[in-house]
């Protein structure tokens, strides 16, 4: 479930906003966004992999986080940790960016 936004390392790019199927997080104005419906969360962690900032820690043992304070997160660097651990940088999976096999679908070569 997410836990926490952090609001020191937010940049309010409101990606997680967007990634987010079950529409949990609200997007506030010049603001981080603001997790409105944490009971709809579905632990999909889709916000967490698209956070560029490591902003946010969503966890699967909500009652892990009534011990642990956003220093002990990001002391521990669980903050974005499951970004990390699948590979994914500027919220896109390693490696994606050179990859060009989306332009089979254009009718051409995927020779660039």
């Amino acid at each position: 479930m997410i836990e926490l936004v952090s609001e020191d390392r937010c940049i309010l790019c409101n990606l997680c906003v967007a990634a987010c199927p079950d529409n949990v997080f609200d997007a506030v104005p010049d603001a981080p966004p603001v997790i409105a419906r944490q009971e709809d969360c579905q632990t999909c962690f889709l916000c967490e992999l698209y956070c560029p900032a490591d902003a946010l820690y969503v966890s699967p043992l909500s009652e892990e986080l009534q011990q642990l304070s956003e220093a002990d997160l990001l002391a521990q660097g669980l903050l974005g940790s499951f970004r990390r651990e699948m590979g994914w940088k500027n919220a896109k999976p390693r490696g994606t960016g050179s990859d060009l096999s989306y332009r089979i679908f254009e009718g051409g070569s995927i020779v660039p």
